[in-house]
Order: structure tokens, then sequence, then C-alpha cells
């Protein structure tokens, strides 16, 4: 029973915590969708900085990517808001997504859906993530 209990405190640790060994990036591609609309939108989201997608105001913390010679894999800890007429923002997701992983930490609303598809960097020379 132990042993079990330790397989899973490691498994959990590993799903909260960014790639290890990642590079830092300065952008996060994410991807939303309108569920009413059946429209998919690709959302550059500076960190730090805030966007907005319909309704929902998104703010990345962190956006790691693993180098080329590791195993791919792009991660974000991401802050998501529902803002609403006359009524107090509400938290609709904070934490780590995951590119390789999406349902992994996915964000519950009856009406978006975010996910991180790629970190990147805006200073990067072209060609290179």
């Amino acid at each position: 029973m132990t042993r079990r209990l330790a397989i899973l405190a490691g498994s959990v640790l590993l799903v909260a915590a960014p790639p290890a060994g990642a590079d830092k990036m300065d952008t996060a591609v994410l991807q939303g969708l309108d569920k009413v609309t059946a429209r998919i939108s690709t959302i550059q989201a500076p960190v730090g900085q805030v966007v907005r997608f319909g309704s929902l105001e998104i703010v990345v913390r962190a956006c790691d990517k693993r180098p080329p010679e590791e195993t791919p894999e792009s991660a974000a800890f991401v802050d998501i808001w529902e803002l609403r007429e006359e009524r107090p923002a509400i938290a609709v997701f904070r934490g780590w997504m995951f590119a390789s992983s999406p349902a992994l930490a996915a964000m519950e609303h009856p009406v978006y859906d975010v996910w991180v598809v790629d970190c990147r960097d805006r200073g990067a020379a072209p060609g290179r993530p």
C-alpha cells in the first residue's frame, strides 16, 4: 500500500510542475473554442499581459518549452477569469496547461475551451522556436 501511495504522489508532482530542463519563453500560443459558434481562435498571449477571448480574460504567468533535443513539451501557467456585466469577475481556471496532454488540466466552462498549443520567444530569430 505504501508503495502505491509513493507512486501516486510522484505522479501528482509530475502533473503539477512545468517540464524539467525547459526554457522560459515570453509568449504562449493558445487556442480557444467558442462552443456556441464552433469557431476556433488562435491566441498569442504574451507572458504577464491580459488577453481577451469572448467574455474570458486570460493572463499567462509562465510559459516553458523543452529544448529540441528533449521530448517535446510546452507548458503554460495560466489564470483565466470570466467577466460578467455589473458583477465581479469569477475565476475559471488557474494552473499549468500542457500542450501534449490538454485534457490533463482542462478548463471547465460551458461556453469556452482554452488550451495551450506552444510556447514561443518573440525575440527569437526566424525559424527558431
